[in-house]
């Protein structure tokens, strides 16, 4: 395998990193070095059923430190395999997967944007990202049953934020996530270790109950850090929505063509509308996990413990899976005798493929789709102007996001 060290490609390309590597070699698969290690970088629905294969990659002990202490948090589900990662899993599936789990999450979301929406027109601009990012927190909260004021959402918003912000960066983010960490988990911990004493009351079904009360397959409850770090793994992700929220109304100024349609409440193109801005749109470059033994792909051998990288933006951008990649078409996921095409496992991968409820693949990618489905439909419905602001979007930060947020100034 190649032996060229890549650190400092990846920081200054960013997404464009193996994508680029890819096509110099004519390659979906390409053989590199990333902080010392040995790493494959692969590309496709077939690469992306190998991923996924626990016989070929895994992920225990395959999370950077800095990432388990900013996103994931350690000890966190995406960090085990096996019968450990299939009963942890479960608890986030009986969450989202139960009858109201999605739905009313989703309605509670849409009622907070309501109700901040109407307090926009009294402002001289609002920046989408950073409402957005309230809307979600307050909203996951009280949902999952965290107590939260009114008063205390903007800074849980600003820390849940923050996790995701600053994983993938050396400097101030990355502090400031680290921090941001410390602070809710062991606010979270509390909470855990009230609920189980009785000193404090949350509602029944809840998440926090759950968590609380969840058993690992050691038959063991979570100690009262790590059930944090997994309710930290539904607030954080909900309140992540924030960057398909901002880049929803960057595709709504750059394509306005798009707002007629959604604006008139079109269940199947709103869908449409959000995967597309999912499959467009720059959220985690890649995902990946460490082989347990040699194997080989592609006519590539792979060392035990190397690094398996699925190139997310390069696969979701990829002219042989998508015809004409980098235009902006929501219609792509519309299927010819209406409603939604049916998506691939393994095809449409922003947040990872296969089966949320066996793998790794995100169990919360139903729920992205329902919130940017109806705040798409609300997006398109509001009345703005846009100021003079830079809507560039730097493929080389890590998560990408436009750089002014997106300011709106809303008419009332």
């Amino acid at each position: 395998m190649a032996r060229l060290e890549n650190g400092l490609q990846l920081l200054t390309r960013g997404y464009g990193w193996l994508p680029d590597k890819r096509r110099q070699l004519g390659r979906r698969t390409v053989p590199t070095r990333l902080g010392g290690l040995k790493v494959l970088g692969i590309e496709g629905p077939e690469a992306a059923r190998f991923l996924y294969d626990e016989d070929h990659v895994r992920r225990a002990h395959a999370l950077p430190e800095p990432v388990q202490a900013t996103l994931f948090g350690k000890g966190a589900v995406h960090t085990l395999d096996g019968e450990m990662h299939r009963v942890r899993k479960s608890m986030f599936i009986g969450l989202l997967m139960r009858e109201d789990g999605i739905a009313s999450l989703v309605q509670q979301v849409g009622a907070a944007w309501d109700d901040a929406a109407r307090d926009w027109a009294t402002r001289d601009r609002i920046v989408v990202f950073d409402e957005a990012g309230r809307v979600l927190a307050g909203a996951v909260c009280r949902w999952a049953g965290v107590p939260v004021t009114d008063d205390e959402v903007p800074s849980v918003a600003r820390d849940l934020m923050s996790l995701v912000d600053g994983f993938a960066t050396g400097g101030p983010r990355h502090f400031r996530a680290r921090r941001a960490r410390g602070r809710r988990e062991a606010w979270l911990a509390r909470l855990v270790e009230d609920v189980r004493s009785g000193a404090t009351t949350v509602p029944v079904g809840s998440a926090v109950e759950a968590v609380a009360r969840h058993k690992d397959a050691d038959g063991e409850e979570l100690e009262p850090r790590v059930a944090a770090v997994e309710l930290l793994n539904i607030l954080r992700p909900t309140t992540a929505i924030a960057w398909f929220t901002a880049f929803s109304a960057h595709a709504l100024i750059r394509w306005p063509d798009n707002r007629g349609r959604l604006a008139d409440g079109d269940a199947a193109f709103a869908e449409a509308f959000a995967h597309e801005v999912r499959r467009f749109y720059p959220f985690a470059p890649f995902i990946g996990g460490r082989a347990p033994g040699e194997i080989e792909w592609d006519g590539e051998r792979i060392p035990k413990n190397t690094m398996v990288l699925l190139d997310l933006y390069g696969q979701n951008h990829d002219v042989d899976l998508w015809e004409d990649p980098y235009a902006f078409r929501p219609e792509r996921f519309l299927a010819a005798e209406g409603g939604v095409r049916e998506i691939g496992a393994f095809e449409l991968v922003p947040q990872g493929g296969g089966d949320p409820r066996t793998n790794h693949r995100c169990p919360g990618e139903q729920l992205t789709v329902g919130v940017l489905s109806v705040l798409a439909v609300r997006l398109a419905r509001l009345e703005f102007d846009v100021p003079e602001q830079d809507l560039s979007i730097s493929l080389s930060r890590i998560p990408a996001r436009p750089a002014s947020g997106v300011v709106l100034r809303v008419r009332s």
